[in-house]
């Protein structure tokens, strides 16, 4: 089949996929390339569906019509690969507070360390509560890996030192706090890093 002898298009244009360093169509500047991930979609779906299902309403005038219908999604598993690719270092993930699964990562032994568990869950805390019999090098490891922004260590070692070491995640130094203080330390890293993230995105709005 030849265009022109056994049919006429109605448009005719050059095509070509854009690629890095290309002309831009409108000024000719060069082109960037940045990696994107589609965390949101709109259909629209008009009437199609609600005439199917005969979902209607009835207007002013009292006269029946179908419904005019949109679809607006957002991909969890999407976003929470976005949040992997940027808030990550070689030894795993580096969750953002306001979305991590949890907020404490807690190494210790069960018989040692189960009533800071529960004062911390009781004081609104999430907290994992890592009491495998494992060593500490593995659990450390561990809790670099799933990346919850705060890790507390308590162990017969961390008490000689004063009490219960605290890290975090994004940070190579640790501190000791006294039990008595510990939950309080803990709510209030936890409102900082909040208030950071916070504070960021109204940056971001301001930028935008």
């Amino acid at each position: 089949m030849n265009h022109g002898r056994d049919f006429e298009a109605d448009i005719v244009s050059d095509v070509a996929a854009a690629e890095k360093g290309s002309a831009c169509p409108e000024c000719g500047a060069p082109m960037q390339a940045e990696r994107g991930v589609e965390v949101g979609n709109i259909f629209k779906l008009g009437t199609r569906y609600s005439e199917a299902f005969e979902a209607g309403f009835l207007d002013r005038s009292g006269e029946r019509k179908p419904v005019v219908m949109g679809s607006y999604g957002i991909g969890v598993g999407r976003l929470l690969a976005c949040v992997a690719e940027e808030h990550r270092d070689e030894n795993g993930l580096v969750w953002p507070v306001t979305v991590a699964p949890y907020h404490v990562h807690l190494v210790a032994g069960e018989d040692l360390a189960r009533g800071l568990y529960e004062e911390l869950l009781s004081a609104g805390v999430e907290i994992l509560f890592d009491d495998r019999r494992e060593s500490l090098g593995t659990k450390f490891k561990d809790a670099d890996l799933i990346g919850a922004p705060i890790r507390l260590t308590f162990t017969p070692r961390s008490l000689e030192n004063g009490g219960v070491e605290v890290k975090l995640r994004r940070e190579t130094g640790s501190h000791v706090v006294p039990v008595e203080e510990i939950v309080a330390t803990v709510r209030e890293k936890i409102s900082a890093l909040e208030r950071e993230v916070h504070e960021s995105t109204l940056v971001a709005e301001i930028d935008g």
